[in-house]
């Protein structure tokens, strides 16, 4: 009985690294959303490019449209940036922006020297929509059909490839 007390630490450890280990090899590159075949969420926040002007969910009505989570802060986010201007100018879906806990000037300034792909931006600086988004981080994009249903979310930078694979699909 002893010697099965001294052991059981150590098979109990064995356990846990076998456990971890079968996560690592999960092909789930990508966070879930509970909010995929769901409407977007309702909100009341002002607009980026003019602090008087208030959004709500009825701003977003041209569909089938993206959402993209946004901030001047993030890298990745200027990595994406070429690929959104370029889609706003080959394609007729609308893009808007969820500028994410950012500096509503520098975001401004960003906009204005490297091009704004959005039909406007929504100025979430305390992340309230981001939250009810289920955002982690940005950037994040999310797909909106042409009935208002989220179809689709990607964490990242949005990409050719990524769009070809993930959003192409949702638009036909």
């Amino acid at each position: 009985m002893r010697r099965l007390i001294d052991i059981a630490p150590l098979v109990v450890f064995v356990l846990l690294v076998i456990a971890l280990f079968s996560f690592l090899k999960r092909d789930n590159n990508q966070l879930n959303s509970v909010l995929i075949d769901k409407n977007f969420p309702e909100f009341n926040l002002t607009k980026l490019e003019d602090e008087e002007v208030i959004l709500t969910k009825s701003d977003i009505s041209h569909f089938p449209a993206i959402v993209n989570v946004w901030a001047t802060w993030c890298i990745t986010c200027r990595v994406e940036h070429p690929f959104l201007l370029n889609l706003k100018k080959e394609s007729k879906i609308k893009i808007y922006g969820l500028n994410y806990k950012d500096n509503r000037q520098k975001a401004l300034d960003l906009l204005e020297r490297d091009g704004n792909p959005f039909e406007f931006s929504i100025y979430d600086k305390e992340g309230s929509l981001a939250i009810d988004l289920g955002v982690y981080g940005a950037p994040e994009t999310f797909l909106i059909n042409s009935d208002g249903i989220i179809k689709t979310r990607h964490v990242g930078a949005l990409t050719p490839e990524i769009w070809n694979k993930k959003f192409v699909i949702h638009l036909k």
